[in-house]
């Protein structure tokens, strides 16, 4: 007996032995996998990911959440109950809550987006796509397949924290429809039994569509820890530059230029307004090709994208609105054509082309236009379309982070907007300010903050 006792035990601790050893190879390669994927910064989640059950859950979860929007018609406009909905879906492993689901449907409505489009996306078959960044956050990025959506763990504060300035961001949104801020899309919360409540958010991502990009940056308008390492030349590693890796250069924009300050301005005061800091100003850029330095814009699309770019009714509060404000179909501005046989006009309007059929940002060079008398009300739409809310807007997907200047395609976006300046920041502040006297840091008073954002942005455009 025992004999058979110690041969029994043998086996077992030889099983255990065989499965340490596994578990530590496993971990090995694990890491070495990471190290990898560090490096590229951007990789799908396959099946042997530690985050492939997390994503399929929320994939399968945001699938029904907006089901549930397309199967219940958007209110007219949205009410106080409407920003406090909680909505919970039960799954066969994992619970999706959902909060403020009408408020963000009416949001994505007013950029253009339908709720099929969102969904499928959000759901579709690819895996999503890990993003590790260099930054301080401990949150995890996710990257719908399309790399269109960004998903974000939160923690319960920022969480708590959006929801509780929702309205007043829809509220600038309303004011300013060509906001530079990032669009928050959806706020979700997922529970998997015997495993800690997940936070997350769904982002408009600022960089969308990538294919083409160069160089992208997070800027903050300050230097310390404000230098990145850049990949190396020639690779394909993603890497997020920062404030000192742009020095020497410009963000050259010509007519475009005081509309991007003045944003800029707009909606960093707003943010001053929630005493928040340490957002940060993304930044990319792309050449343009030849095809799209230099296009003519028809006074047909020119007059049906300012209609709709100085649309009333185009907030992000009501349901009402088709599309984001400046964006037109073709076969719109088809339509038009025919109740323009009486214009004419002096102007010359530029705009480019994204290669798939789009428009991009058109501008007036200063020419006179002579407005048709049979146009009548229209008249005064043309007048203000240069107005800070009436940008002629590209027509892709991504239109409001957008900006396209003489040489260069800038994709240009304000996020991270939760840091609130409570007592550990301000604490924080009086110890930066020994360990770095003589040189600016992002811990700094939300007024400072937006001051010091806004003079970079002046400095550093052309």
């Amino acid at each position: 007996m025992s004999v058979s006792i110690m041969s029994q035990t043998e086996m077992e601790m030889s099983g255990a032995n065989v499965s340490r050893h596994s578990r530590t190879v496993k971990r090995r390669r694990w890491g070495g996998l990471r190290q990898q994927w560090k490096l590229l910064g951007l990789f799908e989640i396959d099946q042997q990911h530690e985050f492939y059950s997390l994503t399929c859950m929320m994939k399968e979860g945001l699938c029904a959440a907006v089901q549930n929007t397309i199967d219940n018609p958007l209110p007219d406009e949205l009410s106080e109950d409407d920003y406090s909905l909680e909505v919970t879906q039960i799954h066969k492993d994992f619970r999706m809550e959902t909060y403020a689901g009408p408020v963000f449907a009416t949001l994505r409505h007013s950029l253009g987006m339908t709720e099929k489009e969102y969904q499928q996306s959000l759901s579709s078959e690819g895996s999503y796509l890990q993003f590790i960044s260099n930054s301080k956050s401990k949150a995890d990025f996710f990257l719908t397949n399309d790399k269109r959506f960004f998903l974000k763990t939160q923690s319960k504060r920022e969480v708590r924290f959006l929801l509780s300035n929702l309205r007043i961001y829809m509220e600038h949104l309303e004011k300013y429809p060509h906001s530079l801020l990032v669009k928050f899309l959806g706020v979700h919360r997922i529970k998997i039994p015997h495993h800690k409540m997940k936070y997350f958010i769904v982002m408009q991502s600022v960089f969308y569509p990538d294919d083409r990009i160069t160089a992208r940056y997070d800027i903050k308008g300050c230097e310390v820890s404000r230098w990145t390492d850049p990949a190396p030349e020639g690779s394909q590693i993603i890497v997020v530059l920062k404030d000192l890796n742009f020095e020497g250069q410009f963000i050259k924009l010509d007519q475009q230029r005081p509309w991007l300050i003045r944003q800029v301005e707009l909606d960093t005061a707003f943010l001053q307004t929630l005493n928040v800091l340490d957002y940060s100003l993304l930044l990319a850029h792309q050449p343009l090709h030849q095809d799209e330095l230099s296009q003519s814009l028809s006074f047909a699309t020119l007059i049906m994208r300012t209609k709709k770019s100085v649309n009333a009714t185009s907030s992000p509060t009501h349901a009402t609105t088709p599309t984001v404000p400046g964006v037109v179909a073709e076969d719109d501005a088809a339509l038009l054509s025919s109740d323009l046989n009486c214009a004419t006009t002096e102007c010359h309007i530029t705009e480019t082309h994204n290669g798939n059929g789009g428009t991009d940002n058109g501008s007036l060079t200063g020419e006179k236009i002579e407005q048709p008398s049979c146009m009548g009300a229209d008249s005064a739409d043309l007048q203000v379309f240069q107005a800070q809310n009436r940008r002629l807007l590209p027509n892709f997907k991504n239109p409001l982070h957008v900006i396209d200047g003489a040489e260069q395609r800038y994709f240009i976006g304000i996020i991270d907007i939760f840091t609130v300046y409570g007592f550990r920041k301000r604490l924080e502040h009086l110890w930066k300010r020994l360990r770095h006297p003589r040189q600016t840091f992002s811990t700094v008073s939300p007024p400072d903050y937006c001051h010091r954002l806004c003079q970079w942005v002046q400095d550093h455009t052309k």
